[in-house]
């Protein structure tokens, strides 16, 4: 199923490894059989976590996946920032805000949009419109209209705030995490081979698997976390359809 020009594999982690509290029927296995093979890096838009804490979920369950093959729209927000000798309006949960400490010594330049969840007040909002309204730019971390939360149920995702505050502002956000090609040839660079030579696993039709493609990577669509069956009714073809990741583990010998 998997060719042979491919020598990397990327892999989105909520919806495909696992979802609410208990892994996929298949995942750790699968994993374990895939990194027999390939390098591999974990991408996520969570931004209400580190990656060391996504490591620790991730174990937790079983999986076999160590710190250095994560990499969260958090990690690359901060690169994106740290690079540009920035700090920023945040609108993220109170314990994703504390990973941007180190930069409070610089000046502000920039909105930046997550997953804020109860911090997507009026107030807050408000403060990110006159920032914005002040000369800062805006930063997404993600766009993703919705996802699957732990009660197995979809909830609005960071992209409808995101789309609120370019409405009210005028200004067009700048995409750091998925589905940004930026985000992509990080995690590409990061495992030393060239996008064509990458193969994305995912459960999201556009972040996922539309992204990896416009970044030139091949994608594989998971029928588990977020997939809805009218995902294969628009004009994103994925380039492999699964049940699941499960389907992806190699043959033994």
């Amino acid at each position: 199923m998997i060719n042979s020009e491919i020598k990397a594999i990327l892999c989105d982690i909520g919806g495909v490894l696992y979802v609410g509290e208990s892994p996929i029927e298949g995942a750790i296995e699968a994993i374990k059989s895939l990194k027999s093979r390939y390098p591999i890096r974990f991408l996520t838009n969570t931004t209400q976590k580190t990656s060391s804490e996504v490591v620790l979920k991730l174990q937790a369950m079983g999986f076999d996946i160590e710190a250095d093959e994560v990499i969260t729209a958090l990690d690359v927000t901060k690169i994106y920032l740290k690079q540009r000798e920035s700090y920023a309006e945040f609108l993220l949960t109170d314990d994703a805000l504390n990973f941007f400490d180190a930069l409070q010594d610089y000046p502000k330049k920039y909105v930046v949009v997550g997953d804020a969840q109860e911090n997507f007040s009026y107030k807050n909002l408000n403060n990110a419109f006159r920032s914005l309204m002040k000369g800062c730019e805006l930063l997404a971390i993600a766009t993703n209209r919705y996802f699957l939360d732990a009660d197995n149920k979809l909830s609005m995702d960071a992209g409808c705030f995101v789309s609120a505050l370019e409405y009210g502002s005028a200004k067009k956000a700048h995409l750091i995490g998925k589905p940004s090609r930026e985000f992509y040839h990080l995690a590409c660079q990061d495992m030393d081979v060239d996008p064509d030579e990458c193969l994305m696993i995912g459960d999201d039709i556009v972040g996922d698997i539309q992204g990896a493609q416009n970044a030139s990577i091949k994608a594989v669509l998971v029928q588990t976390g977020k997939f809805q069956a009218s995902d294969l009714d628009g004009d994103i073809e994925p380039d492999i359809i699964v049940k699941s990741i499960a389907d992806l583990a190699l043959p033994r010998g």
